[in-house]
This record gives C-alpha cells, sequence and structure tokens, in this order.
C-alpha cells in the first residue's frame, strides 16, 4: 500500500512540453552524459506510441519547431537528465541552430521498433566511447545505462511498466497496486492529505492556470479556449461549463504549440493533468470552496484518474486525457460540489460510456479540442450524477453493478478492439 503522499510525486509531476518528445530527450541526455566529449552521433529507437505521439507536436524553446528528432538533437547540447521531464528547460537558441545542423548533416537516426507502450533506447557516440540509455514504461523511468558497451545503471521493470514507490522496506508499483484497490479504497486518500501534500496539489494547479492564461493572452495553438470564451460573450462569467471548457482547452493550445512553461501532469501526461485538474478547480472557486477543499478534491480526481488509466495502459490507442482524466475529473467535480463516492462512480460511468471509442491519434494541437472535450464532459457528467441521475441498467461497455469491471470493459476495449490502431495512424501520418 502506499500513501497519498507518495502517489502525488510519482503520479503527479511537472513537465516541460509532451511528454513523448521529453521522454525522448530525457533518454538522449542520459546517454550524452556518459561521453567524454559532445555526441558526434546519435541513434534513437522508439515504440510506435513514442513515434506516434512525438511526431507532430510542438517542443518548448524551439520557436514552434515540432517532432522527436528536435528533441533529441537538442537534448544533445543543452539537456539534463536531473531535471526529468522538463530535460530542456535550460534551452538557448544557440543550441536550436545546432540542432539543427546536427538533424542536417545526417547526424542523428530516429526509428519505431514497431512495438506499444513506452520505449526510448538513445546511444550516443564520441570518436570510440558510447553511451546508451533506456526508457520504460513510464515517461522518465530510466531502466538502463551503459558506458562503452558496459552497464552502470539497471532497474528491474515491472511486468506492467509502473511507477514505483518507496514503503518502508518494500518497492512498490503504484499502478499495480491501483488494480488491487476498489474505488472507494482508493479515493479515501484524498482524505488524508497533509500541509504539505495540499501545497503539493496547488503548485499542479497553479502551474497549469498560469499555462492556460498564456493560451488566452497569445492566442496560442488552436485558439480554442479564446473561441469557446469569446463565443459566450457576456454570460461567460456565469457559464460555468463554458469556463470550464475554455479554461482547459488554452492550457492545451499552449502546450501543444510548444509553449516553454512546464504543467503538472497525471498518470504520466501533462494533457491528463490539465484535464484532471483545471475542471475541478474552476468548478470549486465558483462554489466557494477553500483551499484545502479544492486541493482534495483535485487529488480525488488524479486518484480517479489513476483507477481507470493503471487499466488502460501508460500510452494508448484511445485518448487518456479525454477518457481516463476526463472520467477522473468528473469524480473529482462530483467530489468538490459535495457529492458521494456512489455519485462520483455514476458520474464516470457517464463519460465511459460517452467517450470511451476516442481514439489518439498523436499530440498536435488538436489535442486541444479532445481536452475541451473531456473537460466538458466531465462536467455535465457530474452535473447529472449530483442529481441523481446516471445510467440505470448496463449498457456498452458500462457494468452499473460492478464499477471495476466498467473499467475493466473499457480498458478491454481499448487494450484488445484497437489493437491495431497505432500501426494505421503511423502509416497514414507517414505516407503523407
Amino acid at each position: 500500500m502506499f500513501t497519498i503522499t507518495e502517489f502525488l510525486h510519482q503520479e503527479v509531476k511537472p513537465a516541460l512540453g509532451c511528454t513523448e518528445p521529453g521522454a525522448v530527450a530525457l533518454a538522449v541526455a542520459k546517454a550524452c552524459e556518459q561521453l567524454d566529449g559532445l555526441a558526434e552521433k546519435l541513434e534513437v529507437v522508439v515504440s510506435d506510441n513514442i513515434f506516434k505521439n512525438g511526431i507532430a507536436v510542438g517542443v518548448p524553446g524551439t520557436g514552434g519547431e515540432r517532432g522527436n528528432e528536435i528533441a533529441a538533437a537538442l537534448a544533445v547540447f543543452c539537456g539534463h537528465s536531473a531535471y526529468s521531464l522538463e530535460v530542456l528547460k535550460d534551452a538557448t537558441p544557440e543550441d536550436l541552430d545546432n540542432a539543427k545542423d546536427f538533424i542536417a548533416e545526417g547526424k542523428l537516426t530516429l526509428t519505431a521498433n514497431g512495438k506499444g507502450g513506452v520505449y526510448v533506447e538513445a546511444t550516443a557516440y564520441h570518436g570510440a566511447d558510447t553511451g546508451t540509455a533506456v526508457i520504460e514504461q513510464t515517461h522518465a523511468n530510466i531502466t538502463l545505462v551503459k558506458k562503452n558497451g558496459k552497464v552502470v545503471f539497471q532497474a528491474v521493470p515491472h511486468c506492467d511498466g509502473a511507477v514505483t514507490a518507496k514503503t518502508g522496506e518494500n518497492t512498490v508499483s503504484i499502478p499495480d497496486e491501483v488494480k488491487k484497490m476498489d474505488f472507494e479504497e482508493l479515493v479515501a486518500l484524498a482524505g488524508t492529505m497533509s500541509k504539505e501534500d495540499i501545497d503539493y496539489v496547488w503548485e499542479g494547479i497553479d502551474m497549469n492556470l498560469r499555462i492556460s492564461r498564456y493560451g488566452f493572452e497569445h492566442h496560442s495553438g488552436l485558439g480554442l479556449g479564446c473561441t469557446v470564451r469569446d463565443a459566450a460573450g457576456a454570460n461567460y462569467e456565469h457559464d460555468l461549463a463554458a469556463q470550464v471548457k475554455a479554461i482547459s482547452a488554452a492550457a492545451s493550445d499552449a502546450r501543444m504549440a510548444g509553449v516553454s512553461l512546464p504543467v503538472m501532469s497525471s498518470a504520466g501526461s501533462g494533457n491528463h493533468g490539465i484535464t484532471a485538474i483545471l475542471p475541478v478547480y474552476v468548478v470549486g472557486k465558483a462554489k466557494g470552496k477553500t483551499r484545502e477543499e479544492i486541493a482534495r478534491a483535485v487529488a480525488y480526481s488524479h486518484l480517479a484518474t489513476s483507477f481507470v488509466k493503471s487499466r488502460m495502459g501508460r500510452l494508448s490507442p484511445v485518448c487518456g486525457c479525454a477518457v481516463a482524466a476526463g472520467a477522473g475529473a468528473a469524480a473529482g467535480i462530483v467530489n468538490v460540489s459535495g457529492g458521494s463516492d456512489t455519485q462520483a462512480k455514476k458520474a464516470m460511468e457517464l463519460v465511459l460510456g460517452n467517450i470511451t471509442g476516442m481514439l489518439c491519434d498523436g499530440a498536435k494541437e488538436s489535442c486541444a479540442l479532445k481536452v475541451g472535450t473531456g473537460a466538458t464532459e466531465a462536467f455535465y457528467a457530474a452535473q447529472i450524477a449530483l442529481a441523481g441521475g446516471g445510467m440505470a441498467v448496463s449498457q456498452g461497455v458500462v457494468d452499473v453493478n460492478n464499477f471495476t469491471q466498467t473499467a475493466e470493459n473499457a480498458a478491454r476495449l481499448n487494450l484488445e478492439g484497437m489493437k491495431d490502431v497505432d500501426h494505421t495512424i503511423i502509416d497514414i501520418i507517414t505516407h503523407r
């Protein structure tokens, strides 16, 4: 069993830019740190999921450049593995010029290995020296480091690739443990938060609000946040649904455009973090809830997101920021509104019965549409549940008699029913 503090610090972390190019840059930085000089050549192999999600998304510090390749090359010149998923935060214009030259000179190869999940293997070369780093299963989880072919670090991966937390003398996999818990037991952890935990959750709220404000001020990306706000007009200040969608979408607008501001992630994804945090905050603020009440509800949202996400996998054919985090946000909105765990589950059922089939076709500007959809559907699902409504009989993926089975059904649709989706999407985007 893990504590809420361990959960928050393992599953809710700051990330600069999309986590897929971030994972690529992190592996490259770690590989380059094994060399005695600047890398002269770089070989990177990634999973299909990493390839798909990173191919078209903006990379922070690049002035609008996109994709895994520029992230990898940039890490050669400015990457610091100690920064984890903020690995590129020291990037300068000179570093960007050097990275572009590195690519243009044919010093970088990046290929997909045809497999799913999170996997990055980077090998850097300087003269006769080599450095290798492997990331598996979670975006910041370095499992192997080699210098000149000799292992200098190796971790034993969990079978499902979960993040780990120290609990006494044992190392536990948080998503593994989540899958063993019933919903009520899991979300009860939100009621055990310390002052420090509450402060940490608010760091994430403030972080995601900051990038949302940037999205509004600069009309970033698709400009969906601005469009929703402007369409609401004079009613915006009184239209909670419009605020939930606009504020969440504006954050994703900026993040997907590659703005150099971090977001607080959830379950390994920045867009998950945006969806899990901001709708709950917006509703809590509108209802005059206290700082502590909002923090506990946001933590409840993170925990509920993990309940779904731990079953679906870290990367998947299904859009997790809408489906898993949307369901989590629905639960968090119910909680901050004074609803029960039973109502939270009803709200999550509505989201899962609605948008479970929304596919992930890679990270890019249009992710703001999906974040906005997940946030909005979470809001309305919560309102239905709070009014005593919800699905009366089992239908589709929803089993009204067994909420855990509902989450398992949604995961099964993702893992079995959509198993060939990623290959098709990659074929489409690589043959334009």
